[in-house]
């Protein structure tokens, strides 16, 4: 297989998040139950929001505020669950490329308002798990 670009991996990944929580399955049933598995960085956000989806959902509680977890879109929801095991998961990823392309696919798959929402929860959670609110404009992946 190809390796695929982090922003498909993480496109990916997202519709993979979707595909769960719409079925009320874990995340690891639905990579299970592919014929094909998707890039070993989709699978590995996909897998690691599963396993970590306690300790991810109780950050994102303590910084959305007045947004409980069940009357936030689904899509900005995982979006929120993959940032934040990213930025908890992979050091290696600049803060601030986290934060962006979390915003960039709120932006094009959720609400008007989803971009700012998402960058302002990920960014008070980075400053939480890194020290580093992700402003120092970083890159996208390639």
């Amino acid at each position: 297989m190809l390796p695929v670009a982090r922003r498909e991996a993480r496109e990916r990944a997202l519709s993979l998040l979707y595909e769960a929580e719409s079925k009320g399955v874990r995340p690891e049933a639905v990579i299970a139950d592919l014929p094909v598995q998707p890039d070993a960085f989709a699978t590995d956000l996909v897998l690691g929001v599963g396993s970590q989806q306690a300790r991810i959902d109780a950050l994102i509680s303590s910084h959305a505020i007045g947004w409980a977890m069940d009357r936030m879109p689904v899509v900005d929801r995982a979006l929120l669950r993959m940032g934040t095991f990213e930025l908890l998961g992979h050091e290696d990823v600049p803060t601030a490329v986290v934060i962006s392309e979390a915003v960039d696919l709120a932006t094009q798959y959720s609400t008007d308002e989803s971009g700012r929402f998402v960058n302002g929860v990920l960014a008070a959670i980075a400053v939480e798990v890194r020290g580093d609110p992700g402003d120092e404009g970083g890159r996208p992946d390639p």
